[in-house]
């Protein structure tokens, strides 16, 4: 590992895991541009349906990737074998986490209760579309358990490859289940489901393949034993909060779009198209923060306290560089991206005002997201889960709700008119909760990164 400029080390891994997360976002990128060219309706469909998706798959992915920590912890150490003992339970884990995940998606009415009176085919497409994403939950959940060993030893470019390749069997499928052709009726939003359905069988195929043969992680003996109660129970220490604390990150979203749902069709693709944008800008840091996050606990496992500070530290400003480079092209090119995503002037409109949010809701996302991933390096998850709790919770869920759609709906009108000037005022103002929220987060954590390093220090690390 790098000592002298870590930040070299930093972004020769995150290149690959920012190629690998952008090639997953273009699913969904593909998924709203291409249902965004039919209708409305498999618009709003799909909308509702990914945020349900979403909201399932991201808490148990964060459940997952408890692993990257322990396997880094154990490679740092050098002990090998250790680690591919624990991706083994890591699988047994992710299976059965999928059938928990996929037995929530097939009752969709339970979620769509936030989302007042849909209409029945808007229903209707929901049901079919989670129905072919709950078929995909556990290749998805096992292809992560391939991911998190990949990052965790610093092998990132082939899971890289994997995604990429993904991406264009994803724009294949896209275009034959959702529009027809070949014999077969257009699915609309159904199909986007089913596309990513096959897709994400095949991508779990090549992962294994990867690892029955890469040399590095052979050199782990990635092994299946049978299910460990005691490793277990470390796999969930860590990854219960952690996944809390993604599923906390990710609630927003879904309840926003569940809630907008409340202003219509038009309300909901523009908000589709924020949140997607968002999610797209998001995988930088996302990226820089996983390889510091790997890189940080490799040092932590081999006991060299002094590297991991300075990891973490290069971490934190690549992070806030990338932040306002991307912020850049959110300023300068929204008319463009909003062109991208739809033909619908109505949804283009509404969309137009709700983006002049994104440069300062990336920000925050950036700085909390950085912060969170530090922590869990040290095998911290439980401080940043309360902290996120009462933060992203308690000010940006909650109080979204109660000054956007509840008893004080509307109390935020003038500080919404003057962040986005002409956006409906309740979706303004639960993005507008959403990002403080994430800002005092930040803080909050930074703050306990600080309470750790002084720690170390005063112990003589």
């Amino acid at each position: 590992m790098a000592t002298v400029a870590p930040w070299r080390t930093i972004l020769q891994q995150s290149w690959p895991i920012m190629v690998s997360a952008w090639a997953s976002i273009i699913f969904a990128v593909l998924d709203t541009a291409m249902v965004g060219h039919t209708d409305a309706i498999d618009l709003q469909a799909m909308a509702l349906g990914a945020s349900i998706y979403i909201t399932v798959f991201v808490g148990l992915m964060g459940v997952i990737h408890a692993l990257i920590p322990i396997i880094a912890q154990h490679f740092g150490a050098g002990q090998l074998e250790q680690g591919g003992h624990a991706w083994g339970q890591g699988v047994w884990l992710a299976l059965a986490l999928s059938v928990l995940g996929s037995l929530s998606m097939l009752f969709p009415d339970v979620w769509l209760g936030l989302s007042g009176n849909i209409d029945l085919a808007v229903r209707e497409r929901i049901a079919g579309y989670l129905l072919a994403l709950a078929l995909a939950l556990p290749s998805v959940l096992l292809f992560r358990t391939i991911y998190a060993m990949a990052t965790a030893i610093s092998q990132t470019r082939g899971v890289m490859l994997i995604n990429l390749g993904s991406v264009a069997f994803k724009l294949l499928f896209n275009t034959w289940f959702i529009f027809g052709g070949l014999g077969l009726d257009p699915m609309g939003a159904v199909g986007a489901g089913v596309a990513t359905l096959v897709v994400d069988w095949m991508m779990l195929a090549a992962g294994v393949w990867m690892i029955r043969r890469h040399p590095a992680f052979l050199a782990l003996r990635p092994r299946i034993g049978r299910p460990r109660w005691q490793d277990q129970k470390e796999l969930l220490r860590l990854g219960l909060p952690m996944g809390g604390s993604y599923l906390i990150e990710v609630c927003a979203f879904s309840f926003m779009a569940l809630l907008v749902a409340r202003d219509g069709l038009y309300a909901s693709g523009a908000q589709q198209i924020l949140a997607n944008l968002v999610a797209l800008c998001y995988m930088l840091p996302m990226s820089l923060s996983l390889s510091t996050a790997s890189l940080t606990a490799q040092a932590v496992g081999g006991h060299q306290m002094a590297a991991a500070r300075r990891t973490g530290l290069h971490g934190i400003a690549l992070v806030a560089i990338g932040a306002l480079l991307t912020n850049l092209i959110l300023i300068v090119a929204q008319g463009p991206i909003v062109a991208a995503y739809t033909d619908e002037a109505q949804v283009a409109l509404i969309a137009l005002t709700l983006l002049q949010i994104a440069p300062w809701f990336h920000f925050c996302d950036a700085m909390h997201c950085i912060s969170a991933y530090i922590l869990r390096a040290y095998k911290i998850a439980m401080v940043p889960l309360i902290l996120q709790i009462t933060a992203l919770t308690g000010l940006g869920l909650v109080g979204g709700w109660w000054l956007g759609y509840g008893p004080r709906a509307g109390a935020l009108a003038p500080v919404t008119e003057w962040f986005m000037p002409g956006a409906p005022v309740g979706v303004a103002t639960m993005w507008i909760m959403a990002m403080a929220g994430l800002a005092l987060t930040s803080l909050l954590l930074f703050a306990w990164y600080g309470h750790v390093l002084h720690r170390q220090h005063r112990a003589g690390a």
